[in-house]
């Protein structure tokens, strides 16, 4: 593989084309300043206009919101994993049905894998742009999310109507439902008894790791931070490891399945047979199954890189260990 093929596999972070409308409350004041990234498959957005870098699909979804300060993503429910670290700023993530059962401060580099089936939301807290990337469980990221009742009934007073087609209807450009279809329907009250209200005690401990934390622990060896071993453990589908500039490997290495390396810290060189790149924070490298390659840092100072490794457990519900 020449370095130019192996560009068309990487996606850029100065390359990366916003949505504004990929969502039911694009024109919700205090949300409407949100931005949709979808890097690897068409992820949950809501809009036909949303831009999909990478089609293919290792297994998983690759995204990332970006929001100016005080900006806020609505609560909602997702069916199968939503991991995010930090790429830049201090967000929130906040969880329940009115967003108040528990909430929990991320900073740069920290990461989260927010259980399935309880309502979630994020805000950017920090005083400049933040961005935070995305990992969504399945090939088809779980087939959408679900919106708690007042975020859809907020964005009707707004101009947007969802359809229960997944798609988003914009009164302001003109759009109506189209004739023979309805309108997504609202949870009823025996649904919304039945979500999970974990306190922030029991849900942080188990499902956010600091990376300070992540540093030290992967100081001598690359760690595994989410899967069945992992210092988060889940059964998503993936696996997530955490690389810094611990010994690297002297021979290539390849994996069965597909693997997607994300840089945190640092510039990362990224080796094969036919050449060489370098990735940089905020960058997106998908490689093929097989693919035999070195990664390690390029230059000196601070190096961390989050890596996902794809596998054949099936997305679903998050996984607990009795």
């Amino acid at each position: 593989m020449t370095p130019s093929e192996i560009e068309k596999r990487i996606v850029r972070y100065g390359d990366l084309i916003p949505c504004k409308t990929a969502f039911i409350d694009a024109h919700t004041p205090g949300s409407d300043q949100k931005e949709n990234f979808t890097i690897i498959g068409g992820g949950v957005s809501e809009s036909a206009d949303q831009h999909v870098h990478l089609r293919e699909t290792p297994g998983f979804n690759i995204g990332a919101a970006g929001q100016p300060p005080q900006c806020r993503n609505s609560l909602h429910i997702h069916t199968t994993a939503e991991v995010f670290f930090v790429l830049k700023g201090r967000w929130r993530f906040f969880w329940g049905r009115w967003g108040t059962a528990g909430e929990v401060v991320l900073e740069e580099g920290d990461i989260i894998n927010i259980p399935t089936g309880i309502f979630r939301g994020f805000e950017n807290i920090g005083s400049n742009y933040g961005m935070i990337m995305a990992i969504l469980g399945g090939d088809d990221a779980g087939g959408g999310v679900t919106w708690a009742p007042q975020v859809i009934q907020d964005a009707a007073e707004h101009g947007l109507i969802l359809g229960e087609n997944g798609r988003l209807y914009d009164s302001k450009k003109g759009e109506t439902l189209p004739e023979n279809l309805k309108p997504m329907p609202l949870l009823s009250k025996d649904f919304l008894a039945q979500v999970p209200e974990p306190k922030a005690k029991n849900l942080v401990p188990r499902y956010v790791a600091r990376y300070n934390d992540l540093m030290a622990f992967a100081a001598h060896e690359p760690i595994q931070v989410i899967g069945e071993k992992g210092i988060l453990p889940d059964k998503p589908g993936f696996n997530i490891d955490f690389l810094t500039r611990s010994p690297i490997l002297e021979v290539p290495e390849s994996f069965e399945n597909s693997a997607v390396l994300m840089p945190m810290r640092g510039h990362w060189k990224l080796s094969w047979e036919g050449g060489n790149v370098v990735l940089n924070p905020g960058d997106t490298c998908l490689l093929e199954p097989g693919f035999s390659h070195q990664i390690e840092p390029s230059v000196t100072g601070e190096a961390s890189l989050y890596r996902i490794l794809s596998n054949e457990d099936p997305a679903g519900p998050t996984w607990v260990d009795d």
